[in-house]
């Protein structure tokens, strides 16, 4: 503002003086308009610089090459990470309790290796019966997929055709045939390197857990300006309470899908509820991939206990009807205030880090690309990538996520 707008001026210049123009102070856009949508566009840039862009990409790539060649390190790493956000309320309140830290680093190990070895004695007796039944029903089971083996031989000369056309099929091709498989070999191949990564991830959470937030403090410290230091801290604070809300809600809701899962199984004659609800809770961490599997599992353990069709796909209907109960209801109702991801980014997530690093990559796609969205909502350069993988809300989580946010805005006022 001049010095002359607030000096004061004669009635009669004022009314000679021609009036303002309405753009020195312009009126805010109404809600909806395109104005208004490229205003709120101008807080999530696109970068434009090409050096920016490819620099970036090579980065990604060698990244993700590293992820690929150091799995054997990097997989229990970030495991002990996610493992170090479940554990660090018990680490807070055994040291609000004056219990010294090496001594609560080694609580929060011994609570984990309870439960992982609690559960593993759990399983070993229905698990070992129903290797016999495996093996047993399989002879039934080639009975009853004997109508497949029309519609596998026409795929099979339909492939050989295909692969002749190409001009690379052999002379000889192997036909396609039900084979018996090795149970315990396929469980067992990988119990060494599994063994293994559980060593190293006991390990680095060991010595996470007893440095505590070391390593936060000495990144935040680095930093350059005061601005940089409480976004990190922000996201940092983000993080952890998003994530370890996340990992508690995820794991209470899978114990609740076990404990159904194996009500279920008992009632409908198939014996061994605790191995039937330990694979439900175990599958349920691995989204859509793991439901699908084990409503496959659900119908091929049908069908080598019952002789009818009928018992024989109703263990596979109720675990689908559990699923969708729990996938597309509670669950979606406890998360959205938190969590709203696009699903075809979860999908891709999924197939990705399976595909980078087996079974390991497909249970922690879904929390590192929660980590992925909440850096990126708080990174300007980033906001567009995070803008994308958000998703749309249903409208009973909807309606819970704003009844939250209104609970929150008034405790804050």
């Amino acid at each position: 503002m001049t010095e002359s707008s607030v000096l004061p001026v004669p009635a009669e210049s004022l009314r000679k003086a021609p009036a303002p123009a309405k753009t020195e102070r312009a009126e805010p856009p109404p809600p909806g308009t395109a104005t208004e949508q490229a205003l709120g566009q101008s807080d999530m840039p696109l970068p434009t610089d090409p050096k920016t862009i490819f620099l970036g990409g090579l980065f990604g790539l060698a990244v993700l090459a590293a992820c690929s060649v150091a799995q054997a390190i990097i997989v229990p790493v970030v495991m002990a990470i996610f493992l170090k956000l479940l554990l660090q309320p018990l680490i807070r309140l055994l040291a609000r309790w004056r219990v010294p830290r090496p001594l609560a680093a080694l609580a929060g190990l011994f609570l984990l290796a309870t439960a992982l070895l609690g559960l593993g004695v759990a399983l070993s007796v229905p698990a070992a019966s129903w290797g016999k039944t495996i093996q047993d029903g399989f002879p039934r089971l080639e009975q009853r997929l004997k109508p497949l083996q029309g519609p596998i031989s026409g795929l099979q000369e339909l492939l050989t055709k295909a692969q002749q056309a190409a001009g690379g099929a052999g002379k000889n091709p192997q036909p396609i045939a039900i084979e018996r498989i090795g149970v315990l070999d396929l469980v067992f191949s990988g119990t060494r390197a599994a063994l293994e990564g559980l060593i190293t991830t006991g390990i680095v959470l060991f010595f996470m857990m007893l440095q505590g937030d070391t390593f936060l403090r000495r990144g935040i410290e680095i930093l350059p300006n005061f601005e940089h230091k409480r976004r990190a801290v922000e996201i940092s604070q983000q993080v952890e309470s998003d994530i370890s809300t996340y990992l508690f809600t995820i794991i209470g809701m899978n114990a609740l899908v076990g404990l159904a899962v194996g009500v279920a199984m008992w009632l409908c004659g198939m014996g061994d509820p605790v191995l039937f609800g330990a694979l439900a809770f175990i599958l349920n961490f691995v989204p859509i991939l793991g439901p699908l599997t084990g409503i496959a599992l659900f119908v091929v353990a049908g069908f080598m206990r019952f002789d009818a069709i009928g018992p024989a796909l109703l263990p596979g209907a109720v675990y689908l009807a559990i699923h969708v109960l729990e996938g597309e209801l509670v669950t979606p109702s406890l998360l959205a205030r938190r969590f709203t991801l696009n699903p075809v980014a979860v999908i891709l997530s999924l197939v990705f880090w399976y595909w980078i690093w087996g079974v390991p990559g497909a249970v922690l796609a879904m929390p590192m690309l929660a980590i992925t969205k909440i850096i990126c909502d708080r990174i300007r350069p980033l906001k567009a990538f995070g803008h994308f993988l958000e998703g749309e809300v249903s409208a009973a989580p909807r309606y819970m996520a704003e009844a939250y946010a209104k609970k929150r805005s008034s405790t804050r006022s």
